[in-house]
This record gives C-alpha cells, sequence and structure tokens, in this order.
C-alpha cells in the first residue's frame, strides 16, 4: 500500500478511537509533513485521502477539522437516513392536501381489464403520441413551446440526467457545474466517468467569463445547469444573464443539460432552452410536481439529439414503464397536475412565510416561491457541527458539502428542505434550529 495511504489509516484510527475529536482542527499540510518526516507532497495526499474518505473537511481560509458528523450519504442512504429523522427537512417532496383523491380517478380507469393489458406492456423511449402530446403542452413555459417530437421518457428525471449526461460525454469528459450542484448529479457523473467543474456565480446565476475559462482550461463536453429556483440556494438566473449563457454556450458550441425540476412554483419563467434550442436538453418530471412513487421523467432535446439520447435510455435501462406513462397522460389531461401545481405554490408560499417569521433575522437565502432555503450559518458553527446538533433535536437538514462540487470548498452553510414535514412539525423544527444556533439549546 502506497506510504500515503497508511499514513491516513493511522489517522483513520485516531478519528475513530476518539483520540481526534469531532471538530478538531488538523495541523496545516506543512507542519504536518514536519512532524511526520514526510515530503508535503505526501501530506497534501494524507489529507486529500481523509477527505475522500469522509473523515475530515477542508475549509478555505481555515484549515482540515475532523467531521463531527458522518460523512454525506447519498442516493439509499440519504433516504434511510432522511426517512429516520423525527422531523425531515433533508428530503423534500411536497405533498398537496386531498392529493391521493385526486390521483386515484386516472389509476382506476388503468386498472380495467381491457386498458391494464396495454399498460403493462414495455414503452419505447420516444413514449406514445399522446403522451408526447400531453408533455409538450405541460411544459410549455412564456416564450418556449417545445415540439412533440423533441420529447424523451425516463422513469424520473435522476435517469433523464443520466441517460442525456451519457449520451454527450465520455469517461474522463469534463462537465461544467454550479459551484453548488444537485448531489446526485454527483453520485451520476461518478459512476458514469465523468469529471465535474465547478464553475463560479454571482447573483445574477453563472458567469459567462467562467465557463469561458474553463473551457478554454481544458475543453468542456457538457454543461449541466439549474437555471430556476437552484438546489439549494433557490437563485434563478436572471433574463439577461439567460441571453449572455446562451451566446456563450453558442459560440462555445456546448452542449447543455438544464434541470426544470422545480420550474413549476414558478409560471413567468422562460427555460434557457428558448435561448439557445439547438444545444440546450431539458430535464423535468413529475416527482415534484405530483408524487416521487409513482412517476416520468421527462426531456426534450433539440431534433438532431433525439436518436442519440433514446439510444442512452434503451441501453441504460432509464425509460418509463408503461403505467407510469399511461397515469402521466391522464393526469396532464383531466387537469390533476394543474390543481396540483397550483396547490403546491401555495403551500410552498405558507412554508416561506414560516421560514421568514422564525429564521428572518438570519442570513438565509431563499425564493418566496421555493420548497427550500441555503442557511449560512453565523460563527462560530460549521455545516458539519450544526447538522449533528440538529440531529441532537431529531431534524434532519443536510449540510452543505453535500452541494459542493470542490471538497475542499466547503461552505458554512445548509438546505433546509421546508416540504415533506407537516407544517405544525416544521414550525417547531424552524424554532428548534433558531434556538439552537442562539445557544438556547445545546442537547436534545
Amino acid at each position: 500500500m502506497d506510504d500515503y495511504r497508511r499514513i491516513a489509516d493511522r489517522i483513520a484510527d485516531d478519528i475513530t478511537a476518539g483520540r481526534l475529536r469531532p471538530g478538531q482542527r488538523l495541523p496545516p499540510q506543512r507542519v504536518f509533513a514536519r512532524r511526520r518526516g514526510i515530503a508535503g507532497s505526501t501530506a497534501g495526499r494524507v489529507y486529500g485521502e481523509l477527505v475522500r474518505r469522509g473523515l475530515v473537511v477542508g475549509e478555505v481560509g481555515r484549515g482540515t477539522f475532523v467531521r463531527a458528523a458522518p460523512a454525506e450519504p447519498t442516493g439509499r442512504a440519504l433516504i434511510e437516513r432522511a426517512t429516520a429523522a423525527p422531523v425531515n427537512m433533508e428530503l423534500n417532496y411536497p405533498s398537496a392536501p386531498g392529493q391521493s383523491e385526486l390521483l386515484a380517478p386516472a389509476l382506476a380507469a388503468l386498472l380495467r381489464s381491457d386498458a391494464l393489458g396495454a399498460a403493462l406492456c414495455p414503452a419505447a423511449a420516444t413514449g406514445t403520441t399522446s403522451a408526447r402530446g400531453a408533455a409538450a403542452t405541460l411544459l410549455s413555459a412564456p416564450g418556449w413551446h417545445p415540439a412533440p417530437s423533441q420529447l424523451l421518457f425516463a422513469g424520473n428525471a435522476r435517469q433523464a440526467i443520466a441517460a442525456t449526461l451519457a449520451s454527450l460525454v465520455r469517461p474522463g469528459g469534463r462537465v461544467g457545474v454550479e459551484e453548488l450542484t444537485y448531489p446526485l448529479v454527483k453520485e451520476i457523473a461518478a459512476r458514469l466517468g465523468v469529471v465535474l467543474v465547478p464553475l463560479a456565480g454571482d447573483a445574477e446565476g453563472l458567469r459567462p467569463d467562467a465557463l469561458a475559462a474553463a473551457h478554454r482550461a481544458a475543453p468542456l463536453s457538457a454543461l449541466y445547469v439549474q437555471p430556476t429556483l437552484h438546489n439549494p440556494t433557490s437563485l434563478t438566473t436572471s433574463e439577461e444573464r439567460r441571453r449572455q449563457l446562451a451566446r456563450a454556450v453558442t459560440e462555445l458550441d456546448l452542449p447543455v443539460v438544464e434541470d426544470r425540476i422545480w420550474s413549476f412554483l414558478r409560471a413567468d419563467d422562460t427555460p434557457l432552452a428558448a435561448h439557445a434550442p439547438g444545444l440546450v436538453h431539458v430535464v423535468d418530471g413529475l416527482s415534484k410536481r405530483v408524487a416521487p412513487g409513482l412517476t416520468v421523467g421527462f426531456l426534450v432535446v433539440p431534433p438532431q439529439r433525439v436518436d442519440s439520447v433514446a439510444a442512452a435510455l434503451r441501453s441504460g435501462g432509464w425509460s418509463a414503464g408503461r403505467f407510469a406513462l399511461e397515469a402521466a397522460v391522464g393526469w396532464i389531461g383531466d387537469g390533476t397536475v394543474r390543481r396540483l401545481v397550483a396547490a403546491k405554490q401555495a403551500d410552498a408560499a405558507r412554508r416561506q412565510r414560516l421560514l421568514t417569521r422564525h429564521l428572518g433575522a438570519f442570513a438565509v437565502r431563499a425564493d418566496p416561491r421555493a420548497y427550500y432555503a441555503w442557511w449560512e450559518l453565523p460563527a462560530p458553527w460549521r455545516a458539519d457541527t450544526f447538522t449533528a446538533a440538529a440531529a441532537a433535536h431529531g431534524i434532519a437538514v443536510t449540510p452543505g458539502t453535500a452541494f459542493a462540487v470542490d471538497p475542499h470548498r466547503t461552505p458554512d452553510a445548509v438546505r433546509l428542505g421546508l416540504a415533506s414535514a407537516p407544517e405544525e412539525e416544521l414550525e417547531r423544527a424552524l424554532r428548534t434550529l433558531a434556538d439552537v444556533v442562539r445557544g438556547a439549546r445545546t442537547g436534545p
């Protein structure tokens, strides 16, 4: 085994045994190297290995600290941890009052013997004529009306992202992303062997000059962005910035994956795809609009890319199930999705008012239409110590490290998911979190 890994193993043993305590700062790398009699480059590899294992977190300008909470889980582990907490502010699935009653009629129609046989057949990546028409209508936005022939279908939005990236980027390729991005995109990239390149942004959104500079340094194969209600910050890219980004990707001839999974909360939003239709692949879905248990992922792709993305969906086994597709057509056609969207827009606004009531005095970034907020924690709190403190009170929140693309630039912030907990529980949780930060409560 390489020397740096043996040294990392010994540090890991110290952490496990409690000789290095949660929150304790490790010495600067040059000091660590001198004490151990090793090269500075070896010390850097030791620290990098500890970061990779999730045992420590590096904070620019402050140093390297032993985690106060376990490494952030992804995928199934994240779901299990969040659902185990009494108050779940980590997973973020909205549910409207009376939702099951609204969804039942379309499902009942599919259970008739004359319809069930067809609904249980496999579905092609291109879906059906009725599905393409319904989805094109659902996804239309100001200044943008996709053609039904551009529609493809996946099992969910995550699979749609995976298929699009697989069709665009070879293993080892580079994909530009915002500095904070959807955690499952990091997981998808790792599985595809794709390198994510963090790109700087500002109050208007992703900066075109940062995109151009990264592409000059080493060519990017694609760009993944969330211009509408960015997760986790809830920032919506300005219209002018979207035009600037569209010009930049057009000049670079750079394909784009535009994630619009939360766009249903903003009725006034014009997609980036409206400004660069030949390059932008739009990903959306029903999991947030409707329910996570029976969902469909939508893809709107440039006409010349339909066959390539459809092939990626087939090869990955990511096509939508026919039953879910037929249910979606029914829900869209009978107005159920429209009614659920209106209910969830109103619900998100109520929950944001609760957030403002209890956390308005803190540095919380949120859009009044979003189902989440980004809390930049006051000193001396760090993301991992606050996550651990919240967990001690039975509240699951997501630390900023879960969204950070660069593991050495970890924001002292947490994302608060507002959608899943009942409103009364959410209000109690927000009040408790405010007390924790103020120091009024230090234990469960």
